[in-house]
């Protein structure tokens, strides 16, 4: 019984830590735009425009740093990076609960993403603890952890709201603060000096990380197609934060009310898939096959949001677009089996950073989309054309994938 309990708990806080995560964005979420007017001012338009800073300024930091928090885990280990960061992120979250100015909330926001970049940690203290047959399957329990952020993060925040609007942080900061009291006591250290990676600086920026991983094509099968695989995935599904709330009140006339419902039930149905159904389909098809049928089924959902004239089809259709989910953890199972055990910081790092790159880059192409193809100059009016493209970019992205020369070693 200790045993397994020994195995369990550092689980439930790499759960617990990655959860938090997610709910730390969507918990300030709701009270983001009044809290903005109250500290700078002006309307609702100029409250969004800083809105987008903050949301940038996270992703960045989150882009440039995942990789340094994979390559310190790599050398001094996982339980120091993930429990200083915890005790980071409570105390930024308090910053920001007082925050009186807009530039005040800009830092809190760049602590905050650069605090957020430990899914790369969290990733590789997973791939540490799991054996070769079961790393797919736990990706995928993280994965289910950071849709249980997602759907209950802005329903909490919205709660919290009529408390004030900074009663979300303060909860965020004992989220934070109490899961790292967790992690002191439960969280056991997995870096041994046998797998122990000198820390060089040079190799800790994303792109230079970019270029070493690339070169293990050279001994463990083509590394570099599968990180643009990755990529392609990630900005495809970028269009659902994206376009969604306005694509379905163009295409459907959805209220508020009827959005909320609709992402519960999409994050709810992620839960499921990414928690319950990643084994079982890497059990009956392997990773490779599990890729293949996964990107196909996002291909397909994804044009069908984009076509369909009936807002109920469309709801109908989440869960079973949610099956597509099982795709990207058997693909990080097989990028993690091509890295050598000393590099496992690093790659997490990197494919945190691949994920960054698209909330940077992905949100601008998709709502430019979806303004070009609802306005009077518009070829035709398509609301759902964000969703072709994204369907287009998973496409390619099946055909990279299905390409690529079969692995041989440790990436079969």
């Amino acid at each position: 019984m200790d045993r397994h309990m020994t195995n369990r708990l550092p689980i439930l806080f790499i759960l617990i830590t990655v959860m938090i995560d997610a709910m730390g964005i969507g918990l300030i979420m709701p009270v983001m735009p009044k809290l903005i007017q109250q500290v700078e001012g002006g309307d609702i338009g100029n409250a969004a425009i800083w809105g987008g800073v903050l949301s940038t300024s996270f992703a960045m930091m989150q882009f440039l740093f995942s990789p340094l928090l994979g390559r310190l885990s790599d050398a001094f280990g996982r339980r120091p990076v993930l429990l200083v960061s915890l005790l980071v992120m409570a105390a930024d979250y308090l910053v920001m609960a007082v925050a009186g100015s807009i530039w005040v909330l800009v830092a809190g926001r760049i602590v905050g993403g650069i605090t957020a970049a430990t899914h790369s940690t969290a990733n590789a203290y997973m791939a540490d603890i799991s054996a070769s047959k079961d790393k797919a399957a736990n990706f995928g329990l993280i994965g289910a952890g950071f849709g249980v952020g997602f759907v209950f993060g802005p329903m909490l925040g919205g709660l919290l709201a009529e408390y004030g609007t900074r009663a979300p942080f303060y909860a965020a900061a004992a989220l934070a603060l109490t899961n790292a009291l967790f992690g002191m006591v439960v969280l056991r250290e997995t870096v041994t000096d046998a797998t122990r990676r000198p820390f060089r600086l040079s190799g800790a920026n994303p792109f230079s990380a970019f270029r070493s991983l690339s070169a293990l094509n050279s001994t463990s099968g083509p590394v570099a197609p599968l990180l643009w695989v990755v990529f392609l995935y990630h900005l495809a599904n970028v269009v659902y934060p994206a376009v969604w709330a306005y694509f379905t009140i163009a295409r459907f006339g959805w209220s508020p009310g009827v959005i909320g419902i609709s992402l519960a039930v999409y994050g709810v149905s992620m839960v499921v898939v990414q928690g319950g159904l990643i084994r079982p389909a890497i059990r009956m098809f392997g990773d490779r096959r599990t890729v293949i049928i996964g990107l196909g089924i996002e291909v397909i959902a994804l044009a069908l949001v984009a076509l369909l004239s009936n807002g109920w089809l469309v709801m109908a259709l989440i869960p079973i677009s949610a099956l597509g989910a099982i795709g990207l953890p058997a693909l990080q199972g097989i990028l993690s089996h091509a890295a050598p055990d000393d590099a496992q910081g690093e790659l997490q790092g990197v494919l945190s950073s691949i994920a960054s790159v698209s909330m940077i880059i992905g949100p601008i192409l998709m709502t430019q989309v979806f303004a070009l193809f609802t306005s009077d100059h518009a070829p035709f009016h398509l609301p759902g054309a964000p969703f072709l493209l994204a369907s287009a970019l998973m496409a390619l992205g099946w055909a990279v994938f299905a390409t690529c020369q079969r692995p041989q070693g440790r990436y079969a």
